[in-house]
C-alpha cells in the first residue's frame, strides 16, 4: 500500500504539501502497527514476572546481547545503530519500569 502511494506521488503532479500529507499518513500507519507490536511485547514482558525474582528484573548480560543482536540485524537493513540503540534502550528501560510496578 505504501509503495503504491509512492508510485502515485511520483507520477502525479502533487504539491509538496500534498506529498508531505501522504508521507505523514504512511508514517502514522506504520506507528499504529508498531503500537500493536508493543502491546504484544508488553504482554510477554509481564509473563516474565511469574518466572524470575524481583531482584533479577534487570539482566545486563541479556540487555547487552539483545542490543548487539538488534544492531546486527539493523545493519543488514541499513538502519543506523544510534536509532536502534536509542529506541531499544528506551523500550527496555520502560519495560523494566513496568515490571517493577507490576511485580507482585
Amino acid at each position: 500500500m505504501i509503495y503504491i502511494l509512492f508510485i502515485i506521488m511520483k507520477k502525479t503532479k502533487l504539491s509538496p504539501a500534498d506529498k508531505l500529507k501522504i508521507i505523514r499518513k504512511n508514517i502514522d500507519k506504520i506507528d499504529f502497527k508498531m503500537l500493536k507490536l508493543l502491546e504484544n511485547r508488553r504482554k510477554e514482558v509481564l509473563k516474565i514476572i511469574k518466572y524470575k525474582p524481583k531482584s533479577k528484573i534487570v539482566d545486563q548480560k541479556r540487555i547487552k546481547k539483545m542490543l548487539n543482536l538488534r544492531c546486527k540485524k539493523a545493519k543488514a537493513l541499513k538502519i543506523e545503530k544510534f536509532i536502534i540503540t536509542g529506541i531499544w534502550k528506551a523500550m527496555i528501560n520502560s519495560f523494566i519500569k513496568l515490571q517493577r510496578i507490576k511485580y507482585k
